[in-house]
C-alpha cells in the first residue's frame, strides 16, 4: 500500500480511542441503518398486498424485490470509492436526500414498472450510503474492541428497524394503501440531514486519484448482465440468452479486472484480495447472506399467504427472530474477546442450519411454529457472521481505504441476498409449479387455473371468485405446492450453508481473539 496516503479528519476525533462525540454520531449512523432495514423488511411483508393492486406478473415480482440489491451491489464499489475521495459524510448526506425523495416515488408508483423504476433508484442511492456508513465507523472508532462494539450496535438499531417495521408497516397496510409503507423512512432521512453535518466529521484520502469512470463502466457492465442471466437461468433453465447474458458479465468482469491492474489509482484495488481474513470473511458473509437471507421472501409470504395472518399478525410473528438477531449481534464482540472468530461464525452457521432443518418440518396448515422457530434460529446463527465478518473487512484494510472495503463487503452481501431471492425464489416458483400442474381441482376456469399455477398469491386471488367447494380445494392444493417448494429452499440453503461454514472454519483459524492482538490491517 502507498504509505503516503493521507486522510484528512475532523480534528476533533483524535487518539486510539473513540470519545463521547464519535459514539453519538453512531446513533446518527444508525439511522441509515433503521431506513435500510425498514425498506427491507417492510417490503416483503407489502409484497402480496402491492403485486394484488399492481397487477405484478411472477416475473415483475421478483423485479421489484430484486432491483435494489442488484443496483446496490453494481454500484457500492464505485460509490465506496468516491467516498473515499469526495469525503465519506458529504456522500452520505447526498444519499440520505436521494433515498428520501426515491421513498416518495415508490409510494405513489402506479403500475409494477414504475415501482421497478422507484426501487432501482432507491438502490443507486442506498450504493452512496452504506459504505459510507460502514466507512465513517472504521474511522470513527480504530481500536478494534470498541470498533466491534460499534458496528454491533449498528447491527442492533438494523435489526430494531426490522422489529419496528413489520410493526408498523403491518399496521399501516392494515389502514392505508400499500404505498404508505416506502414512507417510513423519510422522516429518518430527514432527521440524517438536519443532524448529520453537526455530529459526523468528515473523513477523505487526500491522496486519491481521479475517479475512473471507464472503470465505474465495465464494473456495472460486469455485475448487471451476470445477475441477470443467473436470474433467468435459474427461473426458466437453460436459455440462449440468459447464457449470453453471463458470459457477457464474465468478459467485462475479466476486462475490469484487467484494468484495475494497470491503474495507478484503481476503482477497485486487488491487491486487498491478498489479505486472507479479508477475502475470507467477505466470502462467507457472501455466502451466508445469499443462503439465510433469501429464505425470508418464503417465511413473509408463509405467515400470510399459507398460514392466513394478517400483515400485522405476520410482523409480531417475525418478533422472535428480531430478538434473537439482536441478541447475536450484542453477544459476538464480546464473546469474540475469548474465542477466535473463526469458531463464533462457523458455529453461527451451524445454528443457522438447523433452523433452515426446522423450516423443512413445516406444513401447510400446521407450520407456523415450526417456520417462526427456525426463522429465530437462522437469525441469532447470522450474528456473528455478519458483525464479525464486517469487523474483520473493515479492521484489514489502511483507514485510507474503509470507503472501499466497505463498499467491497456491502456489494458482496448484497449481491448474495439478490441472488439468492434471485435463485431460491426461482427455484421456489419451479417447485411450486411443477406441484401445482396437475394439482388444479377439475372445474376450475381456465383463467382462474392459469393465474393459480404462475404464483401463491395468483391461486388466493382466483380462489376469492370461485364459489362452493372450489376455492378450498384449490387453496389446498397451492399451500401444499408452495411449502413444498419452501422445503426445497431450505433443504438447499441447509446443505450449502454447513459447507460453507467447514471452510470459513479452515480459512479464519489463523485469526486471534480481539482480546488478544488485532489483526493487521494491511494486506498481504
Amino acid at each position: 500500500m502507498d504509505t503516503n496516503t493521507a486522510t484528512t479528519a475532523d480534528p476533533r476525533v483524535t487518539g486510539s480511542r473513540a470519545g463521547r462525540r464519535e459514539w453519538v454520531g453512531l446513533g446518527v449512523l444508525a439511522l441509515a441503518a433503521l431506513l435500510v432495514s425498514i425498506d427491507v423488511f417492510v417490503l416483503l411483508l407489502a409484497l402480496p398486498r402491492l403485486s394484488e393492486d399492481l397487477g405484478a406478473s411472477a416475473t415483475q415480482q421478483l423485479w421489484i424485490m430484486d432491483v435494489y440489491g442488484f443496483m446496490l451491489a453494481g454500484l457500492l464499489i464505485t460509490m465506496g470509492t468516491l467516498g473515499d475521495r469526495i469525503g465519506r459524510r458529504r456522500l452520505l448526506l447526498i444519499g440520505a436526500a436521494a433515498f428520501g425523495a426515491a421513498s416518495v416515488l415508490a409510494a405513489y408508483s402506479t403500475g409494477p414498472g414504475m415501482l421497478i423504476a422507484a426501487r432501482a433508484l432507491l438502490g443507486v442511492a442506498g450504493a452512496t450510503m452504506t459504505p459510507s456508513t460502514m466507512a465513517l465507523i472504521g474511522n470513527m472508532f480504530r481500536d478494534p474492541r470498541q470498533r466491534a462494539v460499534a458496528i454491533s450496535v449498528w447491527m442492533v438499531c438494523f435489526m430494531s428497524g426490522a422489529a419496528v417495521g413489520p410493526l408498523v408497516g403491518g399496521a399501516l397496510l392494515e389502514h392505508f394503501w400499500w404505498g404508505s409503507v416506502f414512507l417510513l423512512g423519510v422522516p429518518a432521512m430527514g432527521l440524517l440531514l438536519v443532524f448529520g453535518p453537526v455530529l459526523l466529521p468528515e473523513y477523505r484520502d487526500t491522496a486519491a486519484g481521479r475517479l475512473d469512470l471507464t472503470s465505474v463502466a465495465l464494473s456495472l457492465a460486469a455485475i448487471l448482465p451476470a445477475i441477470y442471466g443467473l436470474k433467468e437461468l435459474a427461473r426458466d433453465g437453460l436459455q440462449v440468452l440468459p447464457v449470453a447474458a453471463v458470459l457477457a458479465g464474465a468478459a467485462f468482469g475479466v476486462a475490469f479486472a484487467r484494468r484495475q491492474r494497470r491503474l495507478a489509482d484503481p476503482l477497485l484495488d486487488l491487491r486487498l484480495f491478498g489479505n486472507r481474513s479479508f477475502t475470507a470473511a467477505m466470502g462467507g458473509m457472501m455466502a451466508g447472506t445469499l443462503l439465510m437471507g433469501a429464505i425470508m421472501l418464503f417465511i413473509t409470504q408463509y405467515f400470510q399467504l399459507v398460514a392466513g395472518l394478517s400483515p400485522l399478525r405476520a410482523g409480531l410473528a417475525m418478533l422472535p427472530a428480531v430478538a434473537t438477531s439482536i441478541a447475536g449481534a450484542l453477544l459476538s464482540p464480546i464473546l469474540a474477546r475469548r474465542v477466535r472468530p473463526a469458531y463464533l461464525i462457523s458455529g453461527g452457521m451451524a445454528v443457522g442450519v438447523a433452523g433452515l432443518l426446522a423450516i423443512t418440518q413445516a406444513g401447510p396448515q400446521h407450520g407456523l411454529v415450526a417456520v417462526a422457530l427456525g426463522f429465530a434460529l437462522t437469525n441469532l446463527g447470522g450474528g456473528p457472521m455478519v458483525v464479525l465478518s464486517l469487523d474483520l473487512v473493515i479492521g484489514s484494510v489502511p483507514p485510507a481505504k474503509a470507503g472501499l472495503a466497505a463498499g467491497m463487503n456491502e456489494t458482496g452481501s448484497e449481491f448474495g441476498y439478490a441472488l439468492g431471492i434471485a435463485t431460491l425464489g426461482s427455484l421456489g416458483t419451479a417447485v411450486y409449479r411443477a406441484h401445482i400442474a396437475g394439482a388444479v381441482p377439475e372445474g376450475v376456469p381456465a383463467q382462474a387455473a392459469t393465474a393459480a399455477r404462475d404464483t401463491l398469491a395468483g391461486a388466493l386471488t382466483a380462489a376469492s371468485d370461485l364459489a362452493g367447494p372450489l376455492d378450498a380445494r384449490l387453496l389446498a392444493a397451492a399451500r401444499e405446492a408452495f411449502t413444498a417448494g419452501m422445503h426445497v429452499a431450505a433443504w438447499g440453503s441447509a446443505v450449502l450453508l454447513l459447507g460453507t461454514a467447514v471452510l470459513t472454519l479452515a480459512l479464519l483459524r489463523h485469526v486471534p481473539p480481539s482480546g488478544r492482538e488485532s489483526h493487521a490491517r494491511t494486506p498481504g
